[in-house]
């Protein structure tokens, strides 16, 4: 046998006897002492044989012995806390992964909270402190000649990342900051950062090395859920360090290389969040999706298609990364084909969040700024059939926001696939959304040409000697006296004509025929203009001349075409019809809902005549409302502008009584409002019954069963509002039947906005019609809607 191992065995077993057996505060000191040669640090050290062979064979036994003898009363065998800290000193100053081992072998060996545990616990915190978790994983980079066997690293690697959990369970209430897991992951970090460090020390020396360690710690603490701790430590540091160093960028690389594939999502998605840019991205990562099939999923697929959570900058640096790189722009232009054809896929129109399609649009149009001419000629046709089928069902989508999502996408990506065709353009709302999309689909300029356009977009003037400019291109101010100051009209002072009105040739009608004549055969548009707009003050005032040319005025309203630029077209003609329905509104209601199903109608139309007819049901039902008794006579002369009207002098009665009133109680005064019967009792069934007879039945432009559902979750939300005014009245109870039947028969559409509609429905029933009738007259109808409202 080796004479130093036999002499390192001999003095250690004669330490851990006197240890364990010896009350002796200065024979205990002095053991310690004569031990602590073997650890390099003493005045007179140990031969490194011995040294090697004592921390190889003997260390960890050794400070299990330590730990064993750890009491209040061994501590006070040596007075001033020098034991103590002699004690301490083999666990900082040793090998530190086996003091590390040793010291949470002694937590988790615990009975519970004791004496022995907060010591060990405030040893591990100043364990922390010192840095020798550094020190651990370095020992781990370094063992290339010893490669240490799976067991330990495994056991390392547990104890490491599960520190606070453990130290948590142990001690609880008397936990240390140091362990909380918002204090020790940083920390964890700041370790890996000087591990690093040293390997790169070491491969400048000349000495191998490996990352393997660090990339299974860091790939450990993101599955854990701690990737925001870690990286925000560690991005930063490396963005500076792999600035300007190829080494730096090569130990980055192989540091992610190495995490193992169930880390790999965990880390990517830490490390596209943390990263400033595509150009950090690409630093930190280097070709990784090339190399790594499930890197290249994440990267391409699972951050664009299955979680929309992400911000835009975090889907500018991740398209950026791979436009960055020659390698990897092929992969940029099969998931802009994903993109664009799952963008327009109808399925995911109609089940897909919101959110997530707005973050597909958005990643489609970084694509479209980041691809060149070419790669993009050389897939044209296929992304040009994706893009159109994928606009057209987006402007088939109920939703106003899908629709425009469509409009957005569909002018960018036009105009970048297809330049020399003919543009394509929509008219939809200028929000901060589409000038974010707008501003995202612009290409990226490159480096050298925006340096080189830079000095002729703001050209310097040529100094003169005198001083002077040439060629500057700022005007000079003109000589005082000079004709420009001559001709100002600046103090005089503007003329007051708010109050001034449009002269116009024609006047307005003063009969309900005339304007229907104007607006049929009139060829003076002044004067069609005056009879559109002067029309539903006349049917209001003349409600006996309107009902006998009711239908008629529907007809022609119902057909007008803005034939000039009149302002507000669309609501007098609106609120026309509305006037004529409540003038009129069993024939003419009749004659709209018999329209609603006829051929050679538009869509536009028919939403006019459920918008009509809803507006209509609404005035009808308003509470107070009373019908205005027509005119016989000729209209009396008008007061003159100095003559009182009568709600002056009633307001004036009605004060003075107030002031000369004493009241016992000073309550608040409520204005009762004035009761009247409903006026949509007695034609509700006009309104109602025939837009619900013949939905199922197609036509050969219209089929609310099959493309038209936009008009189909109209026409839903129509007879919803229409049983909800119909409140009260006798015939709510067949209404309800009836919709409950219409309900059950869509009740799994597939377009959200037709469900959205038939819950609306729903409510209006369960609302208009009395409890008791809903139990008594449609107990059928609510059991086999309540599974689908469940």
């Amino acid at each position: 046998m080796d004479p130093a191992v036999s002499a390192v065995r001999l003095a250690v077993r004669e330490a851990v006897h006197t240890l364990s057996s010896c009350e002796d505060g200065g024979r205990v000191l002095s053991t310690l002492e004569s031990l602590k040669r073997y650890l390099g640090g003493a005045e007179n050290p140990a031969l490194a044989g011995e040294q090697e062979e004592f921390a190889r064979a003997h260390f960890s036994a050794f400070l299990r012995c330590l730990v064993g003898r750890l009491s209040p009363g061994w501590l006070e065998l040596v007075a001033g806390g020098a034991l103590e800290e002699l004690w301490a000193s083999f666990f900082l100053e040793g090998p530190a992964d086996q003091a590390f081992l040793v010291l949470m072998e002694s937590v988790d060996g615990a009975a519970g909270p004791s004496f022995r545990l907060m010591k060990i616990a405030r040893l591990l915190a100043r364990f922390l402190s010192a840095g020798r978790m550094a020190a651990v994983m370095e020992g781990q980079c370094r063992r290339l000649t010893e490669p240490a066997s799976p067991l330990l690293q495994e056991t390392l690697l547990t104890q490491v990342v599960g520190l606070p959990d453990r130290l948590g369970n142990r001690l609880q209430r008397e936990n240390l900051d140091a362990f909380l897991p918002q204090n020790y992951f940083p920390l964890l970090g700041e370790e890996i950062m000087r591990a690093l460090q040293a390997v790169v020390v070491s491969l400048r020396d000349g000495w191998d090395c490996s990352v393997s360690f660090l990339s299974q710690v860091l790939g450990k603490a993101c599955v854990h859920g701690r990737q925001k701790e870690m990286l925000g430590v560690l991005v930063p540091r490396l963005t500076a360090l792999t600035q300007g160093s190829c080494l730096w960028q090569r130990v980055c690389w192989r540091l992610v290389a190495r995490v193992p594939d169930r880390a790999v999502e965990a880390l990517l998605t830490a490390l596209v969040e943390a990263a400033s840019g595509p150009e950090v991205l690409s630093r930190l990562l280097g070709s990784l999706v090339m190399k790594n099939k499930k890197a290249q999923f994440v990267m391409t697929r699972k951050l664009l298609f299955l979680q929309y959570r992400y911000s835009t900058p975090m889907l500018q640096s991740l398209l950026g990364y791979l436009a960055m790189d020659s390698q990897r722009r092929p992969l940029l232009v099969q998931a802009l084909k994903a993109l664009l054809e799952t963008w327009g896929s109808s399925s995911a129109i109609r089940h897909a969040p919101l959110e997530q399609q707005r973050y597909l649009s958005k990643a489609v149009l970084i694509c479209l700024a980041h691809l060149g001419e070419a790669e993009l000629q050389d897939s044209r046709d296929e992304l040009l059939a994706s893009l159109m089928a994928g606009v057209k069902n987006r402007l088939d989508s109920s939703l106003p926001a899908v629709r425009r999502l469509g409009m957005i996408v569909a002018e960018t990506a036009s105009a970048r696939l297809h330049p020399e065709g003919p543009p394509l353009r929509f008219q939809y709302e200028d929000d901060e959304l589409s000038r974010e999309m707008l501003a995202l689909a612009a290409p990226q300029p490159a480096a050298d040409s925006a340096l080189e356009a830079s000095p002729a977009v703001a050209p310097e003037p040529a100094e003169t000697p005198g001083g002077g400019s040439v060629g500057g291109g700022v005007p000079q101010a003109p000589p005082e006296g000079s004709g420009s100051d001559l001709d100002s009209d600046d103090e005089f002072v503007p003329y007051d004509m708010s109050g001034d009105q449009e002269l116009k040739r024609s006047k307005a009608p003063t009969y309900v025929r005339d304007c229907l004549e104007a607006l049929t055969s009139s060829e003076d548009w002044e004067r069609w203009e005056a009879a559109l707009r002067a029309l539903e003050g006349l049917v209001v005032r003349n409600p006996a001349a309107a009902r006998e040319v009711s239908v008629e005025l529907a007809k022609v309203l119902l057909h007008l075409e803005e034939k000039t630029s009149v302002e507000g077209f669309e609501g007098l003609r609106q609120r026309g019809l509305v006037a004529v329905v409540v003038t009129d509104p069993a024939p003419v209601a009749e004659y709209l809902t018999s329209q609603f199903y006829a051929l050679n109608f538009s869509l536009r139309q028919r939403l006019d005549i459920l918008d009509v007819l809803t507006l209509a049901a609404q005035e009808l039902s308003r509470p107070g409302r009373l019908p205005r008794a027509p005119r016989c006579g000729p209209p009396g002369p008008a007061p003159l502008p100095s003559s009182p009207v009568a709600p002056a002098w009633r307001a004036v009665v009605e004060e003075r009584i107030r002031s000369k009133t004493r009241r016992l109680s000073q309550g608040s005064v409520r204005r009762t409002q004035d009761a009247g019967p409903n006026q949509f009792n007695t034609v509700a069934g006009y309104f109602f019954f025939p837009l619900i007879q013949h939905f199922d039945r197609p036509l050969v432009t219209f089929d609310l069963l099959g493309e038209d559902h936009l008009v189909l979750g109209r026409l839903a939300h129509t007879l919803g509002a229409l049983m909800y005014l119909a409140v009260n009245t006798s015939v709510a109870v067949p209404m309800g039947k009836a919709l409950l039947e219409f309900v059950w028969t869509l009740r799994f559409h597939g377009d959200a906005y037709v469900r959205r509609g038939l819950l609306s429905a729903v409510s209006s029933v369960l609302l208009s019609v009395p409890a008791e009738r809903l139990l008594a007259d449609l107990p059928d109808e609510l059991l086999e809607a309540r599974p689908w409202l469940a």
